[in-house]
């Protein structure tokens, strides 16, 4: 019969840092939901609560959180707006559509405004909980019927302006200063639990500032992103 191994005194297991979760949705039953959802996560710390656009962006001008959930159909205008000002204003937060809306226009217009998650409301509370989870982590949750269409947008053949976006601008995107300093610890051979404690900071959001740093370098590796980092002169060699 299996065991459990006793807890050594001094290799006592880490404490699990809770993801703090701001929601911003008009739907007052789906919401009710998502946070009874959320406050049985003992993972889960439910950080603001907005109803509409006017809201959301007030909802800013808060503490950051590490994942906001957008509604994208909201009264007073687009969820997009709310995305894109996130994006600007707390630069370390992992953003997530959860909407009705599954057309190329609006998947595509988020994920420009700085969405890293698309959900549809077809998605149980608890499967958004768990998908909630998994971006905090580092990974990007797309219901199967949206990533198809992302995956459509980059077939040889499909239309480069789908859905009225703007075209592609190929301009390289300049680091912030916290993006900057992350990637300077990276080089230094520092983990993201490391670089979370040194610049005090959840690992959750330290992995959405690598993300970043990636997608900003267009590249998809630790060893990449050092080295068109330096190509660029954004690093001493």
């Amino acid at each position: 019969m299996n065991q459990s191994s006793p807890v050594l005194p001094g290799h006592e297991a880490p404490a699990v840092t809770p993801i703090h979760v701001a929601i911003v949705e008009d739907d007052l039953d789906f919401r009710d939901a998502l946070v009874r959802a959320l406050l049985a996560a003992p993972d889960m710390r439910l950080a603001g609560i907005a109803g509409s656009r006017a809201e959301g962006l007030a909802l800013l001008q808060g503490p950051p959180v590490d994942v906001l959930l957008v509604d994208l159909g909201l009264p007073d205008g687009s969820g997009i707006d709310v995305i894109w000002a996130a994006a600007q204003q707390w630069p370390g937060c992992s953003i997530m559509v959860s909407t009705h809306f599954g057309d190329e226009t609006h998947v595509m217009k988020s994920i420009e405004a700085g969405a890293a998650g698309y959900l549809l409301k077809d998605s149980s509370q608890a499967k958004i909980v768990s998908e909630i989870r998994s971006l905090a982590s580092g990974g990007s949750p797309i219901s199967p019927i949206i990533a198809r269409q992302v995956l459509a947008r980059f077939r040889p053949g499909a239309p480069a302006d789908i859905g009225g976006s703007e075209p592609a601008d190929n301009t390289p995107q300049p680091l912030s200063a916290r993006e900057k300093e992350v990637l300077d610890l990276i080089t230094k051979g520092f983990t993201a639990y490391e670089i979370a404690r040194l610049m005090d900071l959840s690992h959750f959001t330290v992995r959405t500032f690598v993300r970043r740093i990636y997608a900003k370098l267009k590249v998809s590796s630790k060893a990449e992103a050092i080295y068109e980092a330096r190509s660029r002169g954004l690093l001493e060699r």
